[in-house]
């Protein structure tokens, strides 16, 4: 926690933690302000759980949310307050402190210097600049480079999340997932660093966080999902401490990493939440790397490794449970279906899962060593809250053309839509190039020409050095990108860790997110 004195009253930092509110208030502080607007970046904690925590501590809190270059004069009146109110000296936080440096300066000279942006009109708009949003701009610009295109994404930094298995696996180091956002925009789009508040698509318009609107004539919705590790009780205040970890997050993987080299006994748990979630596989691949590396290491033996999975089987589609189980036998693992985290006690390491008991539940209290959660994951609150929200919250397409079922110029793709396609990055590289030969085609009012099957894949890291390589569509329909001959994506495989560990993120960083369609050509509606 780097915290920066201002002067006697007020100092800033970078976001903390719940766990760092009792050491702040030991420091002396007296108030607590966030001025980061929650879920701006995945997995930081959100404003409530911070003032829950400074309740707690005995300090004063105030959510002073303000969108890092588009600060307004309305932030800076409610900064100014803040600060005339609460109790100092005071320590104002945001995603690396210059915001809330900048929000005192104006909020202390009157804020003469704040303007307002002029309302601003595009041919597209793309609300999410994740690997969905950027490489859809990419395709979209390789084909017509005469287009106005905004994406609008408020984080500084864009991941390659498929990667974090690998870094809580002790395979990739975090900063090999993590690239500057700036140097991954497109030529020819404007990036807008900001936040949607909300959608109005009957004027073809949406809101920004600091009140702006921005038009267009094609709009493509692609946030992502959000992980909302505050659904369980207990959780955000001891992620990354206290044995509990997690691979879906990025400062939180390498501590996975860190807790399997100390584990050398106990019990060690494996969680997976109700689904939708991003990479139905990813909490196993996170108790199978741990295990082969506590085979490795011989003390295996003495780990009892519990999966607690709230679905009814280990893996949707049945032609890889097989392999699968093969592995879950190897490593001794113990399978607990219809079992879900409701609760954890970190300092007492105990958590607690719902069970389904016949017709009835019963609750389980099971004490760790170390434990990996995956959080429950639904749509973006501003998603879920919109008139492009269907019946579960995510944005209602249609599974084919992923176009809006009410609006035809408005399309989704990625974590953040309804379609019934498992949550990867391999899906969203699928998805891509269908939706913008039908966004274009939406903007020469025309009917979508391309269809998506439902691909996704999930490269199931069985042990270091083999992959169970699932590719599937819709239905659960094997979609196997190599002949068997080659990769019997069934099958444990070499090949499969070399294409996940050495071939994927290049292709990822220089394919996919420039709008190379290598392999993803979009099938087009009608062709054979």
């Amino acid at each position: 926690m780097e915290i920066r004195q201002i002067n006697r009253q007020v100092s800033v930092s970078p976001q903390i933690r719940a766990g760092d509110v009792a050491l702040i208030a030991q420091q002396g502080f007296r108030s607590i302000i966030c001025n980061r607007p929650n879920d701006e970046e995945q997995g930081q904690p959100s404003a409530d759980t911070i003032g829950r925590a400074a309740k707690d501590a005995a300090l004063e809190f105030a959510y002073v949310p303000a969108v890092s270059g588009s600060i307004t004069p309305e932030d800076v009146k409610a900064m100014a307050h803040a600060l005339a109110e609460l109790p100092q000296p005071v320590l104002a936080y945001c995603r690396s402190g210059a915001r809330s440096t900048k929000l005192y300066e104006l909020a202390t000279s009157g804020g003469e210097d704040v303007a307002t942006r002029p309302p601003r009109q595009f041919d597209i708009v793309i609300v999410g600049g994740g690997s969905a949003g950027i490489a859809t701009a990419a395709s979209i610009l390789k084909r017509n480079r005469g287009l106005s295109l905004a994406i609008i994404e408020p984080s500084e930094n864009h991941y390659y999340q498929p990667g974090w298995t690998m870094v809580g696996g002790g395979v990739f180091s975090k900063e090999f997932t993590r690239r500057e956002e700036e140097r991954l925009i497109p030529d020819g789009a404007d990036w807008i660093k900001s936040s949607v508040s909300t959608f109005e698509p009957d004027e073809n318009k949406v809101t920004l966080c600091d009140g702006e609107r921005v038009g267009y004539a094609v709009l493509i919705v692609c946030p992502g999902i959000k992980l909302d590790w505050e659904a369980i009780p207990g959780l955000p205040e001891t992620l990354g401490r206290n044995g509990v970890t997690s691979n879906y997050g990025y400062m939180l993987a390498p501590y996975t990493n860190q807790l399997v080299q100390e584990t050398t006994g106990g019990r060690a748990l494996f969680t997976q939440p109700p689904m939708p979630i991003k990479c139905a596989g990813a909490p196993q691949k996170a108790m199978y790397l741990s295990c082969y590396r506590w085979e490795r290491a011989g003390v295996l033996k003495n780990i009892d490794v519990q999966f607690h999975n709230a679905g009814a089987v280990l893996f949707g589609v049945a032609a890889y449970v097989p392999a699968l189980m093969e592995y879950v036998e190897r490593y001794g693992a113990n399978l607990n279906f219809e079992s879900n985290l409701v609760a954890i006690d970190g300092p007492r390491k105990v958590a607690t899962f719902a069970q389904k008991q016949g017709v009835g539940t019963i609750y389980v209290e099971e004490s760790f060593d170390m434990i990996h959660v995956v959080p429950p994951q639904l749509a973006p609150d501003f998603v879920r809250a919109s008139p492009l929200a269907g019946e579960s919250g995510f944005v209602d397409v249609d599974q084919a053309t992923l176009q809006h079922t009410r609006y035809p110029n408005i399309f989704s793709l990625g974590d953040a839509c309804s379609a019934p396609n498992a949550k990867t990055a391999a899906a969203a590289r699928k998805q891509a190039p269908v939706v913008a030969v039908n966004a274009l085609a939406a903007f020469n009012h025309k009917p979508p020409v391309a269809d998506y099957d439902g691909y996704g894949s999930c490269p199931l890291t069985v042990e270091q050095g083999k992959i169970v390589l699932a590719e599937f569509g819709y239905g659960g329909k094997l979609l196997p990108s190599f002949p068997a001959w080659l990769i019997d994506g069934t099958r444990p495989s070499r090949l499969s860790w070399l294409l996940k560990d050495t071939i994927l993120p290049p292709v990822y960083w220089h394919g996919m997110l420039r709008g190379h369609e290598w392999m993803v050509k979009p099938h087009m509606i009608g062709a054979d």
